[in-house]
C-alpha cells in the first residue's frame, strides 16, 4: 500500500500530484458505504489498483441504525472497520480522508487526512458512492434541535436525548414542563420515522415500565408528523393503512398533510400550532453529499448527479456515481435511494470497469432488480411490499429478521444481533441504554 499511495504524498499541503508513469490503472472509489463497498469487491480481480476512501473507518449497516438509537443494539453491533478490507483483498487499500475537491480535467481529487494535511491522488476511474444526509429543506437551522439519523454519532445523540428526557422529567416538578420532555415528535413518516416511532413506543410502554418511581414512561406521547397524505408514502395505500393502524394501536400519534414551520428548544410549530417537545427528531428527507456537484455536472433537486443507464457522469470519461448520491432512471421512474439499490449499483460499477480494464465494451446497462421495501412497526410487526405481493404482520417481522441477520456485514455481527434481538424479544429489555458522560477538561 505504501508504495502505491507514495505518489500521492505532496511536498507542500495542497502540492499537485506529479503524473509518474504507472503500469496499473488506479480505480479511485469515494465512499465506504453500501455501493462503495460493493464497488471495491467487484474489482478484487481486477488489474489495478482501488484506493477507498471515506471520512470514517467504519462501515454502517444503516437499516439497523435506529435501533441503535432505540438502545437495541449497540454501535459495534451493525458496524465493521472498512479496514479490514485491506487484509481480505490485496489490490485495495484503504485511506481515512475527507474528499474536499474532484478536478475532472487533471484526473485528480483532492482528500485531507486527520493530522496529515491535503494531498492529491490522480485517478484513472473515479467512483462516487458518498451517500445521503439530512435534508431540512432550506431550514438548516432546525438541525441544532432536531437531530437526522445518518451515522453513529446521529444514533448516539438521539438514544442520549430521549433516555436524558425521562431522567430529567423524573426530577423536576413543573408539570407542564414534565409533560414536555416526555413528548416526542418526529418528523417525516417515511420507512426511518414509522420504525423509529414504533421503536419507540415499545421502549416507552415495555422497556422502560417500573424502572422510575416517579413518573410513567408509558404515559409519553409520541407524534409522528408528515406533510404528505399518509404515512410511507412510498409504499401502496393498503400498506400505508395498515401500517398506520399498527402505530396508532402501539399508541403513536399520526398527523398527517401537515406541514412544520418552526423548529426550536421549546418544540415545533406544524400547521400553526405549537407543539411543546423536548425531544424533536428529523426523518423527514435526505439529499446528496455535495462531493457530486463538485463534478460540475447536472444534479437534481437533492443533489444527486444525473448519470446515464450506465452509471456514468455525461462528458467525464471514467467517471461514476452510484447509490444515493446518483439519480438514474428505469422505466420512466428513478431508481430508489435504498440499500439494495446501492449494492446492485455498485457491483455493476465494479464489473464495468474491470471489462473495460481488460478492453472489453460494455454493452449492458444498469438494471435494479426490485427485491421489495420492507418497514418494521414495532415489535412482532412489518410490511412488505413487492410487486403484486403486499403482507404485514408476526410472518413478515420474522422475514425481515431473518433477510437483515444474514445481511450484516461480518459473521460477529450476525452473532451479535441475533442474540440480542432473542434476548429483547423474551425480555422486552434493551442492553444499550447508556447515555455518554459530557467530556473533561
Amino acid at each position: 500500500m505504501s508504495a502505491m499511495l507514495a505518489e500521492t504524498r505532496p511536498q507542500e499541503a495542497t502540492a499537485a500530484v506529479e503524473a509518474p508513469r504507472r503500469e496499473r490503472k488506479r480505480v479511485v472509489i469515494i465512499g465506504g458505504g453500501f455501493a462503495g463497498i460493493a464497488a471495491a469487491r467487484a474489482l478484487r480481480h481486477a488489474d489495478a489498483d482501488v484506493v477507498l476512501i471515506d471520512r470514517r473507518n467504519h462501515h454502517i449497516f444503516q437499516p439497523l441504525l435506529y435501533q441503535v438509537a432505540m438502545a437495541v443494539l449497540s454501535p459495534a453491533e451493525i458496524a465493521a472497520p472498512i479496514r479490514q478490507m485491506e487484509a481480505k483483498q490485496r489490490n485495495v487499500s484503504v485511506l481515512l480522508a475527507d474528499v474536499t475537491a474532484v478536478d475532472v480535467a487533471s484526473r485528480t481529487i483532492e482528500a485531507s487526512s486527520p493530522g496529515a494535511g491535503a494531498r492529491k491522488i490522480a485517478f484513472d476511474y473515479l467512483v462516487i458512492a458518498t451517500g445521503m444526509r439530512p435534508n431540512y429543506f432550506g431550514h438548516d437551522e432546525f438541525a441544532r434541535y432536531a437531530p437526522g439519523l445518518k451515522s453513529l454519532g446521529d444514533a448516539e445523540t438521539i438514544r442520549a436525548k430521549i433516555l436524558g428526557a425521562f431522567e430529567l422529567a423524573a426530577t423536576i416538578e413543573d408539570e407542564d414542563e414534565r409533560a414536555r420532555q416526555m413528548t416526542f415528535v418526529l418528523v417525516g413518516a417515511g420507512p426511518s420515522g414509522v420504525e423509529l416511532a414504533g421503536s419507540l413506543a415499545d421502549l416507552v410502554k415495555v422497556t422502560l415500565r417500573g424502572n422510575f418511581r416517579r413518573i410513567d414512561p408509558s404515559k409519553s406521547a409520541i407524534i409522528l408528523l408528515d406533510g404528505a397524505k399518509r404515512v410511507l408514502p412510498t409504499f401502496s395505500e393498503s400498506v400505508s393503512r395498515k401500517a398506520a393502524g399498527r402505530l396508532e394501536k402501539l399508541g403513536v400519534k399520526v398527523v398527517t398533510d401537515v406541514k412544520v414551520e418552526t423548529v426550536d428548544e421549546q418544540g415545533v410549530v406544524a400547521g400553526g400550532i405549537r407543539i411543546p417537545s423536548a425531544t424533536v427528531l428529523w426523518t423527514a428527507g435526505v439529499a446528496a453529499s455535495p462531493i457530486p456537484k463538485m463534478l460540475g455536472t447536472k444534479t437534481d433537486r437533492a443533489g444527486r448527479a444525473l448519470v446515464d443507464p450506465f452509471l456514468k457522469v455525461v462528458d467525464a470519461p471514467g467517471v461514476f456515481v452510484a447509490g444515493d448520491a446518483a439519480s438514474v432512471m428505469q422505466n420512466g421512474h428513478p431508481v430508489p435511494g435504498v440499500a439494495q439499490a446501492a449494492i446492485q449499483e455498485g457491483r455493476y460499477l465494479g464489473r464495468l470497469i474491470a471489462s473495460e480494464l481488460k478492453g472489453r465494451e460494455v454493452k449492458r446497462p444498469f438494471h435494479y432488480f426490485d427485491k421489495g421495501n420492507m418497514a418494521v412497526v414495532g415489535k412482532n410487526y412489518a410490511v412488505l411490499e413487492r410487486g403484486w405481493l403486499r403482507t404485514s404482520g408476526f410472518l413478515t417481522w420474522l422475514v425481515w429478521a431473518f433477510v437483515h441477520i444474514l445481511s450484516l456485514p461480518q459473521l460477529q455481527n450476525r452473532l451479535r444481533v441475533q442474540h440480542q434481538w432473542l434476548w429483547s424479544y423474551f425480555t422486552g429489555q434493551r442492553s444499550s441504554r447508556l447515555i455518554p458522560e459530557p467530556p473533561t477538561i
